[in-house]
């Protein structure tokens, strides 16, 4: 794994070993092709950030700030390892904590990104909970984006998955291998959607 383009394009990155299922390369690759200018100046959100390479190659292309959000302590620490290795240190903060959570205290605290991403944990069998359903469905997610801001989710791709969630807009929905990559909006874009990719 690799931060792909930008400042610190090529350089390697450290993986967790709580993380079993970091984003491949192409698929990070397609999605940035995908998202375009949209990360340059941006402050992003990254939710459930595991090895931090979505925040870190925001930073890479110029985006202003991200801040990453991680559960797990140990991957919290490797995260500030890629950042010093990568030297985007500046504007990086990694939260540990429950995503959950930090998504109400930063809404409490008024936060507003331009760009959020989310990875959560998959879903791999009926008994297992929905964390893609929770989170779209959480009441202070939306009160993140500003005006004009996206939400880009990964989730494993299941034709038994919602292809619709209440309150948001699917702009694109995009299958690489068993990865689905799906940018929504939580409201009607006042921007003209020839402007937006579409499939």
């Amino acid at each position: 794994m690799r931060i792909i383009s930008g400042s610190a394009g090529g350089i390697p990155l450290e993986v967790p070993k709580t993380v079993t299922r970091p984003t491949q390369d192409r698929v990070r690759q397609a999605l940035f092709s995908m998202i375009g200018e949209v990360v340059q100046g941006a402050q992003v959100l990254d939710l459930f950030s595991g090895t931090g390479a979505f925040g870190l190659e925001c930073l890479s292309r110029g985006a202003e700030s991200v801040m990453m959000v991680e559960g797990n302590r140990q991957a919290c620490e490797v995260i500030k390892r890629n950042a010093a290795k990568t030297r985007l240190t500046t504007g990086a903060t990694v939260r540990q904590g429950d995503v959950f959570r930090v998504v109400e205290q930063l809404s409490a605290e008024g936060k507003t990104f331009d760009l959020i991403f989310a990875d959560p944990p998959y879903a791999h069998t009926a008994n297992d909970e929905d964390l893609t359903a929770k989170l779209l469905a959480q009441e202070d997610l939306p009160a993140l984006l500003k005006p004009d801001g996206n939400l880009i989710l990964e989730s494993l791709f299941s034709k038994r998955q919602a292809t619709n969630w209440p309150g948001w807009q699917v702009l694109t929905d995009r299958t690489y291998g068993s990865t689905r990559i799906v940018w929504l909006s939580h409201s009607t874009p006042t921007t003209n959607n020839s402007d937006r990719p579409t499939d």
